[in-house]
């Protein structure tokens, strides 16, 4: 026979380590955001100044460059962002707007349709009429738009966080090859400064695999490979350009 250990009252509740707080959405949203803008300022700037170093060894010709493209990348991943999640957030507004409409006009139907709900995901009929009451009693909206909607009503994205983390993170990306190419001399700025980016690019795939709850290693590999081989093709161009002006 097999004994099924008790649970204590203290016990109940969301594990420690587990997001369940509200708000989370919104902070995975611009961590995501912030992540993602980080590691496109590496690569994207990396590629920039390497492509310009493959074609000349003027250290001003590579600044300016490498400024230009920090400049226009943290501007259009700031725009990108803001665009991308002001339409995500339009959506959800609307729905959410369909849901309060539907509740006023109905709310017998949508009781109906929630307890229905709740049957889909395993309680017995009376349990699950027991439950949508309850909720629809506590929060009609939040208990509807989470369970047929999958949207917390408090806890929309924000598409000024996301562009203001995406802009400042791609800034600081970028800034690490772009500084690593400038301050070092001419015969070691090629190999540091993909040493640098190389670094940078394994921690932030460990960093979006860490978010996501996704393998590390995996992450890792793929981001380092895709960083790598982004500088190489830029700079097989920059020289191959350099040799021709």
């Amino acid at each position: 026979m097999t004994n099924t250990p008790e649970v204590g009252v203290d016990e109940i509740g969301p594990h420690p380590d587990e997001p369940h707080e509200r708000g989370f959405n919104d902070r995975m949203n611009w961590l995501r955001a912030g992540v993602l803008g980080a590691n496109d300022g590496i690569v994207s700037t990396a590629g920039i100044v390497l492509g310009v170093a493959g074609a000349t060894t003027d250290r001003t010709a590579i600044l300016i460059a490498g400024v230009a493209g920090l400049v226009a990348g943290a501007m259009s991943m700031a725009a990108g962002e803001y665009v991308s999640v002001s339409t995500q957030r339009d959506s959800e507004e609307a729905l959410l707007e369909t849901e309060r409409r539907e509740l006023a006009e109905d709310p017998d139907e949508e009781l109906a349709e929630l307890a229905d709900l709740y049957v889909r995901k395993g309680l017995d009929q009376d349990l699950a009429l027991q439950v949508a009451r309850q909720l629809t009693a506590e929060d009609a909206l939040g208990a509807h738009a989470e369970t047929e909607l999958g949207i917390d009503p408090d806890d929309l994205t924000s598409p000024w966080n996301a562009a203001f983390a995406s802009m400042l993170s791609f800034t600081l990306g970028a800034l690490l090859p772009l500084l690593t190419i400038i301050l070092v001399t001419e015969d070691l700025r090629v190999p540091v400064t993909v040493i640098a980016v190389t670094v940078a690019l394994a921690l932030t795939g460990w960093t979006s695999a860490r978010l996501g709850y996704g393998p590390r290693g995996r992450a890792v590999a793929r981001n380092v490979a895709g960083g790598l081989f982004a500088m190489a093709v830029t700079y097989l161009v920059g020289s191959a350009l350099g040799t021709q002006v």
